[in-house]
């Protein structure tokens, strides 16, 4: 059994920052690709970013120069740093992780990121 357990999400002002865990316990194998999902009240689920095993990270445009992701290989972790966040980053935000070279794939239980005045 796998567990991606997430943690940071809150409610916090626009132009505000937060960063986001995610943990993987469970059974052990390589974890390839680690990203981090969003969804909004009423939109589909979106990819906000993503990082390989070899560490190279892609965003989609709408966080780009605002969010940064990063993993700890070590510690089984992904980060998502938030900076600058406005009312439209609002979403429940998943963390995704697939086995290397693999089709393994699993998802947490998400957390709530509120951006409000």
């Amino acid at each position: 059994q796998v567990q991606l357990v997430e943690s940071g999400g809150d409610l916090v002002p626009p132009g505000g920052s937060l960063r986001l865990s995610c943990v993987v316990s469970g059974r052990m194998f390589t974890i390839g690709i680690m990203d981090w999902y969003r969804q909004a009240p009423g939109k589909q689920r979106e990819m906000v970013a993503r990082i390989t095993y070899g560490g190279v990270v892609n965003y989609d445009d709408s966080v780009k120069g605002r969010f940064t992701i990063s993993r700890d290989h070590d510690k089984r972790a992904v980060y998502l740093q938030m900076n600058s966040l406005k009312p439209e980053d609002a979403a429940v935000y998943y963390c995704h992780i697939r086995r290397l070279n693999g089709a393994d794939e699993y998802w947490g239980q998400g957390t709530q990121v509120t951006v409000s005045s």
